[in-house]
């Protein structure tokens, strides 16, 4: 078996590297940011990309959010951060973005925010419990969090287990969005 295959199935996280195999400008052939976040996120939100790599979502959420709002782009490797960072700068939208990064086992964000995004991440997550209960603390009432998984990656019954953890951890289920190449759900606070 080949090293890298190892060290992605030991970790469970996507090296900065591997990243651009998905990552990249062909992506917006089949994931388009804003069309995708859209429908969920008005100027002047505070939007919170958990998992936000090199930032693909965090720069079309930007755009959404515009002047007024804030997207608080958070990722365990500083790496993913940084380049990031020169991404958001490039497009535009920098003075927009604020980095953060968390810890294996704490997200650390604190406040509030109106949308959190989990795109194809929640499967690298060891404590799934901790994580869906770290993310209810962060969202105001009435917001919502969008969990997307890749479909060639994450099986229908590994998608039951996270769905089944979130609403075990406060989350009601809204809707379950179309999203290309992935399994989707839209979830809220739910019921005080």
């Amino acid at each position: 078996m080949n090293g890298g295959r190892v060290y992605l199935m030991k970790t469970h996280v996507c090296p900065w590297w591997f990243a651009y195999t998905f990552d990249n400008a062909l992506r917006r052939f089949f994931h388009r940011p804003e069309e995708i976040l859209g429908p969920y996120v008005r100027q002047g939100m505070t939007v919170m990309d958990v998992g936000c790599g090199m930032g693909f979502f965090s720069i079309g959420l930007a755009r959404l959010v515009g002047d007024s709002g804030c997207v608080i782009a958070v990722d365990l490797q500083q790496r993913m951060l940084d380049l990031m960072e020169g991404r958001a700068e490039k497009a535009g939208v920098a003075g927009r973005i604020k980095t953060h990064r968390c810890d294996q086992d704490e997200i650390g964000v604190d406040g509030t925010v109106d949308l959190a995004v989990a795109f194809w991440m929640v499967h690298e997550v060891p404590d799934t419990e901790g994580f869906f209960s770290q993310i209810l603390s962060t969202l105001q009432p009435g917001a919502m969090l969008l969990v997307a998984e890749p479909k060639f990656h994450v099986s229908l019954g590994h998608f039951q287990k996270i769905l089944n953890s979130a609403l075990r951890n406060g989350f009601d289920k809204r809707s379950d969005p179309r999203i290309r190449l992935s399994r989707s759900v839209l979830l809220d606070r739910g019921e005080a």
